[in-house]
């Protein structure tokens, strides 16, 4: 059993990935392997709602890294997304990435256990986990949580260890993800039930 927890800040070494190390490491305390992949700081692009993915699985762009971490999501029996916070939501180029690989890979992303979490210098966290929580919760993915909000705070590259209250956070965030993960391993899912219902409120 695997969890990626997917670095959405361009800084490789920054605040998000010393926060999502923390959860890494308790997650593989606990039985569970973690791999931290890093989004990088190279042009993505966003979707234009052209539909191809419906017929081919694939992404039509293939000039980013969206279908190398689609791989991993799909890979992993738990998913983590972390993100710092610019101008109180997440990264918009990790937000680029997640529309696609969401709009991608929808039905092989189900039931996955998922959590967000987001570093900032002072506010603005939980707008952004609002947004990234919606792609699991539109998705059917059960939300992994922690004794408070995912969050931890640092400007400065390395403040974020300053923060013991946020990292305390992401450990227990992290060992609740190794046990979600275990448990939804042990059954298997029930299969969609219904048809998706569309309602366009445009006549």
């Amino acid at each position: 059993m695997k969890v990626i927890l997917i670095n959405g800040s361009p800084r490789a070494d920054g605040n998000t990935y010393l926060a999502l190390k923390e959860c890494a490491s308790e997650i593989e305390k606990n039985g569970i392997d973690a791999e931290i992949f890093q989004i990088g700081n190279k042009p993505v692009r966003g979707c234009i709602s052209c539909g191809g993915c419906s017929s081919t699985g694939k992404c039509v762009f293939k000039d980013d890294i969206m279908q190398d971490m689609l791989e991993k999501m799909k890979e992993a029996d738990g998913i983590i997304i972390g993100s710092p916070v610019y101008y109180g939501g997440p990264n918009g180029a990790l937000c680029a990435l997640l529309d696609r690989a969401f709009y991608t890979g929808a039905s092989e992303l189900r039931y996955k256990p998922g959590a967000a979490i987001a570093i900032c210098r002072r506010g603005g966290a939980t707008a952004a986990l609002d947004r990234l929580n919606k792609y699991f919760t539109i998705n059917e993915m059960p939300l992994v949580t922690s004794r408070y909000w995912n969050l931890a705070h640092g400007a400065a590259k390395g403040e974020v260890l300053q923060d013991a209250e946020g990292l305390q956070t992401m450990r227990i965030l992290g060992k609740n993800m190794a046990e979600m993960v275990r448990r939804c391993s042990k059954e298997p899912w029930p299969e969609l039930q219904e048809e998706k219902t569309w309602t366009n409120f445009i006549r």
